[in-house]
């Protein structure tokens, strides 16, 4: 195996951190519900995350092969680029967890290699195949998302509408634990795969690996690394979307989850990038809407989406600069 250069490992180290950074803002969009409702406790719902989102990992790679061969020519950047982009997803999204706002690291990730790569080769480096499934995926995690959690919703009211409320909160805190792992094990299908496309992205640059083949322990790296960012830092994105956004009970929780889990396995399956919190943010939107419009808060909601609008700019703006910068003072 060739020696370990301090460029590449100085890339791979912004790649782990970028992981950990999900890990505060996106991956506890899996657990955010069952919190919320009080089906599980914190604790206990980390844990929960944690092994389902490694087994969610292990369930394919077709995802983290769009990441990492899908959205830029991989033969027309360098570490440099990957490194410039992880720089950008590690400062939007530290500020984003700051102030509590879920955002989209697939949007970030995306953007942030987008824009890195155009600072090296120019807008011909992007890949239309890619890009085409990152279209795909904001229909998946907006339109199906609402309509998915609105549709699972709908069924639950009509099937229990004779049961006791009593009987219908204990039914669904069980249920409850179950759609979570399934949230869970979705989000690492999909969410969990791409910093691994990155890395391996990086090791092939830098000569480790002869061709982009993700390894175990690369695997292992990056779901632990997300789910320690989950353990030390994303109570605040766990308030936000399931407490802010609208009040939950068990069986919302449910059918949020269930919706927005199916959503991304689908998505995952078929190698389409999509971001998790758009499609539980929705999901959640759409469970709470069959209540009544204004059960949902709204202005949360915007606060949601105006970040996730950002995020496609901001990111790219960012490894843009800083992919220039360091091109200029060579």
């Amino acid at each position: 195996m060739p020696a370990l250069e301090p460029g590449l490992i100085l890339v791979l180290l912004l790649i782990v951190g970028a992981e950990f950074v999900n890990g505060w803002t996106d991956a506890p969009n899996a657990i955010a519900t069952v919190v919320s409702t009080r089906a599980l406790s914190p604790r206990q719902a980390v844990l929960m995350a944690s092994v389902f989102n490694l087994a969610g990992v292990f369930s394919g790679t077709a995802v983290a092969a769009t990441i990492g061969k899908g959205i830029i020519d991989p033969k027309a950047i360098d570490l440099m680029t990957v490194g410039g982009a992880m720089v950008g997803i590690i400062l939007w999204s530290s500020f984003a967890a700051y102030y509590g706002i879920p955002t989209s690291e697939s949007h970030a990730l995306v953007a942030g290699l987008a824009g890195a790569g155009m600072a090296v080769a120019g807008p011909e480096v992007l890949l239309w195949s890619g890009w085409r499934k990152v279209l795909i995926g904001l229909f998946f995690s907006t339109f199906l998302g609402f309509g998915g959690g609105l549709l699972v919703m709908t069924a639950v009211l009509r099937t229990f509408r004779r049961a006791a409320p009593g009987k219908v909160r204990g039914t669904f805190r069980s249920l409850q634990v179950l759609s979570s792992a399934f949230m869970a094990f979705s989000h690492g299908s999909n969410d969990g795969q791409k910093f691994m496309g990155a890395f391996t992205l990086a090791l092939v640059l830098g000569g480790i690996l002869p061709a982009f083949e993700i390894p175990v322990w690369v695997i292992l790296l990056c779901a632990g690394t997300m789910a320690l960012g989950t353990m030390t830092g994303g109570w605040r994105i766990i308030r936000t979307m399931g407490m802010r956004m609208t009040k939950l009970e068990t069986h919302q929780g449910f059918a949020a989850e269930m919706a927005a889990a199916t959503t991304i396995e689908v998505a995952s399956r078929l190698g389409i990038p999509l971001s998790t919190t758009h499609t539980i943010s929705t999901a959640i939107m759409g469970v709470g809407s069959v209540r009544r419009a204004s059960a949902v808060r709204w202005g949360v909601t915007g606060e949601l989406v105006t970040a996730w609008i950002l995020t496609f700019p901001i990111c790219a703006g960012i490894s843009w600069g800083v992919v220039s910068l360091i091109r200029w003072l060579r």
